[in-house]
């Protein structure tokens, strides 16, 4: 007889001994605080990487290390030629392009489920975004910045996974959003393992409110979905709506959307609220939707109201702990900072 509980722990969806969440799986650049794989032979040491290690499954990797390049190493540039992008070593004057799509497709085949992944910025191999490109004569930059080729390789692969560099994890805003949609994932991820709608149904229930201040529109669909009125076999239900449930938390929400799932958790304890109650939560609301307060203030004074009443729906909602609490920090550097309005 397999052993149910070591089953899911194998899955990644064992329970911490700290929290009951299960545990996201997170590719990361083994140079952020796992081992001295840097081309100089160092390693970066990572605040957050280390906060998470008790509630994440990591699976540290270095592209450039699994193509057989030592430590310390020449350093590899990407360079713009005329036959497009290519990955170069310089001093070596070695073309690593193929070498390196070749290790990311074989490697991403095969790391099974993921959650996200944390990667190397200005990386050639892992930033998800901000590698510098030189041109070809070597003598400067090309004013460009992409996607390493393994970070490019990840993104099709994992589409709508989420992907990030340490820099920009350092600001509060995209580290929350981060964090909100890995452990939603690895989540989901336990619920659909299960194989019963009844289990997908209970999950998109403790997430109604959260995907309500993501996208309101998937929310319907995902809902009319788990009606099945063609009758389709769970495993394509599931598939669907892991598909959607990612895409719909593919972008930090918007402040006004977040309002109105504020908005809509008052609903549940309007009628024992006093008028001054009432007066102090839309005044909360008002603030936190033009930047005078953080989020966290009419979201604890709404869970504090369902605990006061007892609303056992409220207080399921994902909506109040997004990831564990440990995890919260105030800490926020302003790098990166989303575009989209909160």
């Amino acid at each position: 007889m397999v052993d149910s509980k070591a089953m899911k722990e194998h899955l990644g969806c064992g329970v911490p001994a700290t929290a009951e969440w299960p545990k996201p799986r997170l590719v990361v650049s083994a140079c952020l605080g796992f081992a001295d794989v840097r081309y100089d032979g160092s390693r970066i040491p990572n605040a957050l990487i280390e906060a998470l290690k008790p509630y994440v499954e990591f699976l540290p990797i270095c592209p450039e290390m699994a193509i057989g390049l030592g430590v310390p190493r020449p350093p590899i540039r990407l360079v713009e030629t005329g036959e497009g992008i290519r990955l170069l070593q310089p001093d070596m004057r070695q073309d690593l392009t193929e070498t390196m799509r070749r290790f990311s497709e074989s490697f991403l085949s095969q790391v099974g489920d993921v959650d996200g992944l944390i990667l190397k910025s200005r990386s050639p191999s892992c930033a998800p975004r901000d590698a510098r490109v030189y041109t070809e004569s070597g003598k400067g930059t090309s004013g460009g910045r992409r996607a390493g080729l393994f970070a490019e390789a990840a993104r099709r692969f994992f589409p709508n996974v989420p992907i990030e560099d340490e820099g920009r994890l350092t600001n509060r805003e995209l580290r929350e959003h981060f964090l909100t949609v890995i452990f939603a994932l690895a989540r989901l991820r336990c619920a659909i393992r299960e194989g019963r709608i009844r289990s997908l149904m209970d999950f998109h229930a403790r997430y109604k409110f959260l995907l309500m201040a993501y996208n309101q529109k998937a929310l319907r669909e995902l809902g009319r979905l788990l009606a099945n009125p063609e009758h389709l076999p769970v495993r394509e239900v599931s598939q669907r709506y892991a598909t959607m449930f990612r895409a719909a938390l593919s972008h930090p929400p918007r402040r006004p959307a977040v309002v109105n799932a504020l908005m809509h958790g008052m609903g549940y304890v309007s009628a024992r609220l006093t008028s001054r109650e009432k007066a102090h939560f839309l005044d909360l609301l008002m603030d936190y939707r033009e930047g005078r307060a953080p989020l966290s203030a009419p979201l604890r004074l709404l869970q504090s109201w369902a605990i006061r009443f007892e609303e056992s729906y409220l207080l399921e909602q994902a909506f109040f702990e997004p990831f564990p609490r440990p995890l919260i920090s105030l800490e926020d550097s302003g790098k990166g900072r989303p575009s989209r309005e909160r």
